[in-house]
């Protein structure tokens, strides 16, 4: 078992022989390894709005393919009718999830490059798609490299190094975001103890982060998401490595449900809580946390998605929203592909981005 063992494993990919897309369906994992080809806007949207793609990242990427995808066949339109097309199904694909930046993020920047050709014939349009789509994909990857390759400057080998939820090589189109110090770390020869919420409701942490860490190579434990604090307690945890969905102006994160009092709890037992985050996830026109839509998702999550039978009363109220938003105090520093950021996070935001 290595790194590279879990590199071979694509999460999303376009066919270009016949013009699909195939994404590892996640829902299946860890017991079977499914790759579907979807060719149809419903069924890529279904496919991001019911997480078998999932992940910001690996979001983006999926997104930009399906948009490509989904206006391919209208070579023959104007331009007056291909870009009317166009931005419906842009609409309709960003409606699939509301609180992951990266899903917007990339639609918007496929409508950049329509504009930016909207002088050429629709045929070399769909070609400039295509290629943007391709660009995005491989941007995600080398992104993903460098978080690595900054993020490992931060631990030590033999570290007890605790993640929520999955911000792996499954969320990205490789290496992940959270995961990639880690793994860069593992290539360098370092050791680490790997300790893994099981994020509840859905389990990310149980199904898809404790499986690649395992088919990794590395020491991993998983744990039900309220035992944290006990190993924390312990002194077995020196660092906390989360993804993020969503990053505000002066730093605030939105995150998968349960990140919050994942910090809040390392904050207590001083140790540090880093974000990796793609510069695409930080969203300067969004000023706080407070301007974050969360998305509520199905109540059958909680009360019977796992179960063999309903675990739950009939008819009880359920909570369920996908993510929650860490306040910006309870973050140590951002590990993003430009380097990393510490507070002020507005001010040094704007640095970045500079």
């Amino acid at each position: 078992m290595s790194v590279e063992n879990l590199l071979s494993l694509p999460t999303v990919r376009l066919n270009e022989e016949d013009h699909t897309l195939s994404i590892l369906d996640q829902t299946q994992l860890p017991s079977k390894t499914v790759y579907l080809r979807l060719s149809e806007t419903e069924e890529m949207y279904e496919a991001i709005a019911r997480l078998k793609v999932r992940g910001a990242p690996a979001i983006g990427v999926a997104a930009a393919y399906s948009l490509y995808l989904s206006v391919r066949p209208y070579a023959h339109y104007s331009f007056e009718e291909f870009s009317a097309l166009f931005e419906e199904k842009r609409r309709y694909l960003d409606s699939a999830r509301p609180t992951a930046v990266n899903l917007s993020w990339a639609l918007n920047r496929m409508r950049a490059c329509l504009m930016q050709h909207r002088h050429l014939p629709v045929t070399e349009i769909i070609i400039c798609l295509k290629n943007e789509a391709d660009s995005i994909k491989e941007e995600d990857t080398v992104m993903c490299r460098s978080i690595g390759q900054h993020g490992v400057k931060l631990l030590k080998p033999n570290w007890g190094i605790l993640t929520h939820c999955n911000a792996g090589h499954l969320a990205t189109s490789c290496f992940g975001t959270a995961l990639a110090p880690v793994y860069t770390g593992m290539e360098q020869g370092m050791q680490f103890h790997l300790y893994a919420d099981e994020t509840r409701p859905l389990l990310q942490g149980a199904r898809l982060t404790a499986f690649e860490l395992q088919k990794a190579g590395a020491d991993v434990t998983l744990l039900c998401d309220n035992m944290a604090a006990s190993l924390m307690a312990k002194g077995r945890i020196n660092a906390v490595l989360v993804g993020c969905d969503r990053v505000a102006a002066n730093g605030d994160t939105a995150n998968k449900i349960g990140t919050s009092g994942v910090a809040i709890l390392a904050k207590y037992y001083h140790i540090p809580f880093y974000v990796c985050a793609p510069s695409s996830t930080i969203d300067l026109n969004c000023c706080t946390g407070k301007e974050i839509v969360i998305e509520e998702r199905n109540p059958d999550e909680v009360t019977e998605m796992w179960y063999n039978e309903r675990m739950a009363p009939p008819h009880i109220k359920v909570y369920n929203p996908a993510f929650d938003v860490t306040d910006f105090s309870l973050i140590t520093a951002f590990i993003t592909e430009k380097g990393i950021v510490y507070p002020p996070f507005k001010e040094n935001f704007k640095k970045l981005f500079s």
